[in-house]
């Protein structure tokens, strides 16, 4: 149910690497949080060019259930932002690993993922 790819947060964000050599990181919230949410029908992020600090706030996603602060795995500079959320929020439910994802970020230092969970690490937090 976790990628294996992925490392976690205890606020229930993903980061992926999709650019060891450019320092590249997709972000995104995990299938529990999705579950927990409920429908959501609004995303709030950033703007390209903007920082995020790891673990600090950078935006709100609005389920039908709730409004819920985003937490950002990584640190770094907004290089992307998923505009198609803006239209089709419901992306974050169907496809929380794919086609939900939230941010793109140029990390200061990938090492800053040794911070994060792993897949196992992670699922056992929700036990």
């Amino acid at each position: 149910m976790y990628p294996e790819d992925l490392r976690y947060s205890d606020e229930h964000e993903w980061a992926r690497v999709l650019s060891e050599a450019d320092g590249i990181v997709e972000v995104g919230i995990t299938h529990h949080a999705q579950d927990a949410l409920g429908d959501v029908v609004f995303v709030e992020l950033p703007t390209a060019g903007d920082s995020v600090e790891q673990f600090g706030k950078f935006g709100e996603v609005e389920s039908v259930k709730a409004v819920s602060d985003l937490f950002s795995p990584v640190a770094g500079e907004i290089v992307e932002v998923n505009t198609a959320l803006e239209s089709g929020p419901e992306a974050v439910n169907s496809e929380p690993y794919g086609a939900g994802w939230l941010l793109r970020v140029k990390v200061e230092s990938i090492a800053q993922l040794d911070n994060l969970m792993n897949a196992a690490e992670y699922t056992a937090t929700l036990s």
